[in-house]
Parts: C-alpha cells; structure tokens; sequence
C-alpha cells in the first residue's frame, strides 16, 4: 500500500451520505477529491491524476491516450455498473483492473422503468404540463394493469423490472441473447425473438448492456416493427435508439409515447424535448440518496482491497 494516491473523480462524492468518505479515511491511503465541481475532461483527468494508483471514476474518459499519461495507475473503481468510458483494451495491455457497482443500481434502474409506465399510460407529465399552461385539458389514458411488456435484455435490471411489472399485472415477455430460461420460467416471463417481441408488446423496455458481438440498434426499420401505438422505454444506452427516427414515430403516431433517460449525446437538446408525448430525464436512473451513497460506499471499497492485495 506504501506509495498509493487515491484521485475521486466523481463531482459530488459523498454528497449524499457520509460513508464513502469514511471508508476512503479509514484505508488510511492518501486521497483528493475533484475540484472542479464538474464532469471531467481528458486534459482534467491527466492534470489531476498524474500521481494517483487508484481512481474512484464516474463516467468521464479514460481513453487509450489518457491511461498512457497515468503511469502510476493500478486500479479503475467505477460508481456505477458501465464502464463505456474506460478504454478496456489499453487498461488491460497496461495492468490496470477495472471494478463496478452494478448490483447497487438494479432496484432504482427497476423503479424509474415502472414509473415511466405509469406516466405514459396515464399522462401524468401531460397533465402537469396543461396545468402549468393554466389549461383544464384532460387525455384519456390506459390500464397499465393487463398490457404486455416487452424486454430486451434480461440481465439483473431486466429481470427486477420484469419481477416488478408481473406484480403489478402486466404480461411480461422478455428477448436475449442468452437468456436465462431456468429463471424465465420460474417468473412465468415468455421467451421470444426480438422481432416477435416488437411485434406483440404494448411497451418495450431497453435494457441491454453494450455487446460488441451481438449490437442492437432500434432503428427506423425495427421501430415499424413495433405496434402501432405501442410506448417505448430506455433506461440503459442511448445509442440503442436511432434518436431522429423515434422523434418521426412519435411525430406520425406509429409510437404513442416514449420514456428516455439515456441520450446518443449528453446533455441531450434535439427534437424529442419538444415532443408532447415524451418523458425525458437527465440521466438519472441511479440517482436516488440511498443509491448513490451505496454506490460509492462499494467504489471505494473495490478500489482499497485491490491496492490493499
């Protein structure tokens, strides 16, 4: 552990909680924290990091470039399950060992899905909006209760929104590459293929994690596929949608409404924040107080049992 510099990158550390900074003190390893307030850029992380052995990272860039000006580098310690931004090749060629989180944000991922649900079925954000505009409008909604779900993806996110939707009555159908059929069958959740998934759901929900074997893209072509009037969900990357064919589906009606909180650029200002018919959120699926403090509480202690090795 001698020689150890811990760098936090992530811009409210322990904001939400004081144990992830408890756990960093108790290591007993030299530590900073970020001092800019904000996301980092590549020049920021190579200035501040220089000397660091460990990184508490958020989703900032850790390209090839950049982990080649690290030189002390050992250890990645992501808040949070995607590890998108880090370069896995260039860490690997150089030792570096990449941790995550990705059980802490199962639960609030899960949430968000079913609440997004519920506020397109019911235009629980139309409404509020009409409100705002001082209009009486009403829109009639639809029984959540009853309608089929749709997932793509059935790993640990997929299967808790699954779980959470059969309580609450929907029929789940679910697509994966590799599915657990064991557990399918056991939560009474439907196998098919993606294309007959698309074609029979009432909301689709997205929860693929990034795969360079078998790509998923939902674009022009596949969104058609899709019920018409059928509602759309995507909690995981924003470059599973083809954002401009979407905002056309909403626009034509072919999609009665969409749920995103994931965008293909972050922060997101194209057409779909003037859709009527559109739930939008700032990337803020895992933002609860109970997760981000556990989240970070588990980063850090990822991060000291590797140095501590």
């Amino acid at each position: 552990m001698s020689g150890d510099r811990i760098f936090v990158a992530t811009s409210t550390f322990s904001a939400e909680g004081p144990s992830p900074r408890a756990a960093l003190e108790s290591s007993g390893i030299p530590f900073e924290t970020n001092p800019l307030g904000r996301r980092l850029k590549p020049e920021d992380i190579v200035q501040l990091c220089a000397e660091a052995t460990g990184i508490v990272a958020g989703v900032e860039p850790y390209t090839a470039e950049v982990l080649k000006q690290l030189p002390q580098l050992k250890v990645i310690s992501r808040v949070g399950v995607g590890t998108d931004a880090i370069d896995k090749d260039a860490a690997a060629d150089r030792g570096i060992v990449i941790r995550n989180t990705p059980d802490v944000v199962v639960q609030p991922v899960a949430e968000l899905a079913i609440a997004m649900i519920f506020d397109l079925c019911r235009h629980l954000s139309s409404h509020t909006a009409e409100f705002r505009a001082h209009r009486w409008t009403k829109h009639t909604g639809t029984l959540v209760a009853g309608k089929t779900l749709g997932i793509v993806g059935l790993g640990r996110i997929g299967r808790r929104t699954a779980e959470l939707a059969g309580v609450l009555g929907l029929e789940v159908i679910a697509a994966d590459p590799a599915p657990d059929r064991a557990w399918a069958e056991a939560k009474g959740v439907r196998l098919l293929e993606l294309e007959s998934l698309l074609a029979e759901a009432d909301i689709v929900s997205l929860h693929l994690a990034p795969n360079a074997d078998t790509p998923f893209r939902l674009d022009a072509d596949k969104i058609q596929l899709m019920k018409r009037g059928a509602r759309l969900i995507n909690l995981a990357r924003g470059n599973l949608i083809d954002e401009a064919a979407l905002a056309d589906a909403l626009e034509d009606g072919h999609i009665a409404g969409a749920g995103l909180d994931v965008f293909s650029s972050e922060p997101y200002a194209g057409p779909l924040c003037d859709a009527p018919n559109v739930v939008l959120t700032p990337h803020v699926a895992t933002l609860t107080r109970e997760s981000r403090e556990e989240m970070e509480y588990q980063a850090v202690r990822n991060l000291v049992e590797v140095l501590q090795r």
